[in-house]
């Protein structure tokens, strides 16, 4: 193998070491190219996860890793509605798909593995609430609890009810966020007057 070829399988090891995913772009950024990749895929060394998206052979699986693939396909996009309400471990539905929140004039990405369930949110929605979590060594933008429910509250048409008031039941029951700040969320998503009764109901007795 040519010096350079050695130099560029160094670099790419050392990638995939600091972070198991990572995109062909980030690859080729570093300096890694195209045919170094290939080879490497040949060699069985990488496994092409999806297109363009590419894992370290053997590298261990996490349950919430299609998250961090949609994210690295999708860097400008949310992890949003049911998908976040399943990480927020509120729900016991498996979404067959990835939901995820762009902007009403993002770019609407090609049809891939794993598969997305796109919404638009304006701008004034799209930022609330983004938190961000570590998944298979890729940071993750998930909607936060509150503003989850809030999202599926407001999208009726997306979610059914049923779903919402298991998911503001469950984030109540858990105590993994308070009343206040579901209130708070649910009024900057302007879905309060929505929401308040089941609110009210949930906490009456204390």
């Amino acid at each position: 193998m040519p010096d350079e070829q050695k130099s560029q399988r160094a670099t790419l090891r050392a990638l995939f070491e600091a972070q198991p995913i990572l995109r062909a772009h980030e690859l080729r950024t570093a300096g890694v190219a195209a045919q170094t990749i290939a080879r490497a895929l040949d060699d069985g060394e990488l496994d092409r996860i999806a297109r363009g998206l590419y894992q370290r052979h053997g590298a261990s699986i996490e349950t919430d890793q299609a998250l961090a693939e949609v994210a690295k396909r999708i860097p400008k996009g949310v992890i949003a509605m049911l998908s976040a309400l399943a990480y927020h471990q509120l729900t016991d539905q498996m979404p067959r798909r990835v939901w995820i929140a762009l902007g009403k004039s993002d770019w609407s990405p090609a049809p891939s593995y794993p598969p997305i369930r796109l919404v638009r949110f304006s701008d004034q929605y799209l930022r609330q609430g983004v938190e961000h979590h570590q998944i298979a060594g890729v940071m993750v933008p998930i909607y936060s609890i509150p503003k989850t429910i809030a999202d599926l509250f407001r999208n009726p048409k997306l979610v059914d009810r049923s779903v919402a008031i298991e998911g503001l039941r469950a984030a109540l029951d858990q105590r993994k966020v308070r009343p206040a700040e579901i209130s708070e969320s649910a009024q900057a998503g302007g879905v309060w007057k929505t929401m308040q009764p089941y609110l009210e109901a949930l906490t009456s007795n204390g």
